[in-house]
């Protein structure tokens, strides 16, 4: 099978996962006109939890890239289906494991992190999703440590798919029931879309195994164990991350009651927090995602092959891209923030500035997963979680102070995870320079970036001011201005020579 480069890997990638996302709108969307943000509420309570107990399994599809890339470069052809065979064995126990607590202590759960008890289906619903993504995660991880990101994005897009139409089916069916059936139906969804997601990617795997190597495969507790090193402490970090949004979960609705909120305002106001402004701002993580999970395996295979030079320019390349895609998207969301929320949401956009300040998140988020990434692809695994760590502490104690203040509320959220995500980029960044004593381009790599997309937002609002004026229409307005900003951007990038030409042969055509 052969292998994509850094940029097509990242693409193929990237974009699956932005239409995945817009297709996740179309599963919120429906959602909130349907069960308001009170439901939508309800829904939001669970998934943080979900997240967290499929974090904990996440290390193991990164093992397997990096450990696949690693044999593969050396010709271990039988190496690299050893490790599908164990990974299976252990995500299996840890799937069926993950879905069995979150279905028989749905209830002390909730009364454990005291949510509303209507909140229950919700849970239940999403109960089932974790074994069933814990097994497609193993194909993924085989696909990307082939290099070849095609069946992982196609997977995303099926599994959203089926999201979409099953989850929201249930929620309409179950609606006369009351919101919170519905939320649970929704929920339910997930387990749905990733069965769908996991078939398409078994029957990929069965065809490619075919051709590579079509003979019984022994086990070998040896790689389960190689495994275990490599997942614990990437899960771990993983775990550390999704934390975040449980902190969210947990502490903000008990703060907003601290606040002087009723137990409905303080479940909409989550519920803009989380199911409206971190929905939009979570877009264009999917691009710097798609990049992380490119990056591993084929940092990995340079640093294993001791390409010193290679390495240097894919760790450089990696984060002028992250600068690229969070620069334009933070402005972009900031300063359109009213018309991209009336655009998705007519008539329910309520949370437009919760967005909007939400979005200065976004670039330090997107470097602490590249930076996070590059270490984890040169084996260090520890760092990057000591300083998400550090990063959770400050989220704590800054949303235990300032949500409880009536006159901060849900900003005090915001305000937490920038705060987070500020400090764990800084001390990701200090930590790759020094292990890998490299030295970053800021102009090109930092200055170029920002200088392209403040020039591209200007002209945006501008367009979009003139379109408003002259039509009365918001949502051809909105679009017309963000297609122009594309232009814009495009044109400026080659302009201020962000990549020159034998950069553009060397490191993104090439692998």
């Amino acid at each position: 099978m052969k292998k994509q480069s850094l940029l097509k890997a990242s693409l193929v990638l990237g974009i699956a996962g932005i239409l995945a996302r817009f297709l996740g709108l179309f599963f919120r969307w429906p959602l909130i006109m349907l069960i308001g943000d009170e439901g939508v509420g309800y829904y939001q309570m669970s998934y943080p939890l979900y997240m967290f107990f499929v974090a904990m399994a996440s290390g193991v599809p990164v093992a397997i890239s990096k450990m696949i890339s690693e044999r593969r470069v050396k010709g271990d052809i039988q190496g690299v289906f050893e490790i599908v065979k164990e990974s299976t064995i252990l995500m299996m126990f840890l799937g069926i494991g993950t879905t069995l607590i979150l279905f028989i202590f749905a209830k002390p759960i909730i009364k454990f992190v005291q949510w509303d008890m209507k909140s229950y289906y919700a849970l239940l619903g999403i109960s089932f999703a974790p074994f069933v993504i814990s097994i497609m995660t193993i194909y993924r991880g085989f696909f990307q440590g082939l290099q070849n990101m095609t069946p992982s994005g196609m997977s995303q897009i099926l599994e959203q798919i089926g999201r979409v139409i099953i989850g929201v089916g249930l929620a309409i069916l179950l609606l006369p029931k009351g919101i919170e059936y519905a939320a649970g139906g929704a929920a339910f969804g997930a387990a749905a879309g990733g069965t769908i997601g996991a078939t398409y990617l078994y029957e990929k795997y069965k065809k490619v195994k075919k051709q590579m190597w079509n003979k019984k495969i022994k086990s070998n507790p040896e790689i389960l164990t190689s495994i275990l090193k490599i997942a614990l402490p990437i899960s771990i970090g993983t775990t550390v991350g999704t934390i975040m949004s449980l902190i969210d979960s947990i502490l903000v609705p008990q703060k907003l009651l601290q606040a002087g909120l009723t137990s409905e305002g303080a479940t909409i106001l989550y519920a803009q927090l989380t199911g409206k402004a971190n929905v939009i701002t979570n877009i264009p993580l999917t691009l710097s995602m798609a990049l992380g999970t490119s990056l591993i395996p084929i940092i990995a295979e340079n640093y294993v092959m001791n390409r010193k030079r290679d390495l240097e320019s894919k760790v450089q390349l990696s984060l002028k891209l992250s600068m690229l895609i969070a620069m334009p998207c933070t402005l972009g969301l900031f300063f359109l923030a009213g018309p991209i929320m009336k655009l998705i949401f007519p008539g329910k956009y309520d949370g437009i500035e919760i967005m909007r300040y939400m979005s200065l998140a976004v670039p330090f988020i997107i470097i602490t997963q590249t930076t996070t990434s590059i270490m984890q692809g040169i084996g260090h695994y520890i760092r990057p979680i000591i300083n998400l760590f550090i990063g959770c502490i400050v989220k704590v104690i800054l949303t235990f102070i300032l949500v409880s203040m009536p006159n901060i509320n849900i900003y005090g959220a915001v305000i937490a995870s920038i705060s987070a995500y500020f400090i764990a980029t800084i001390l990701n960044i200090i930590s790759l320079k020094r292990r890998l004593h490299l030295k970053l381009d800021i102009f090109q790599g930092f200055i170029k970036p920002i200088v392209a997309s403040l020039v591209m937002i200007t002209g945006v609002v501008a367009a979009y001011l003139f379109l408003f004026n002259k039509t009365s229409s918001n949502g051809s307005s909105c679009l017309a201005a963000i297609f122009l900003g594309i232009i814009i951007y495009i044109a400026l990038i080659l302009l201020l020579k962000v990549f020159s030409i034998d950069e553009i042969k060397s490191k993104i055509i090439k692998n």
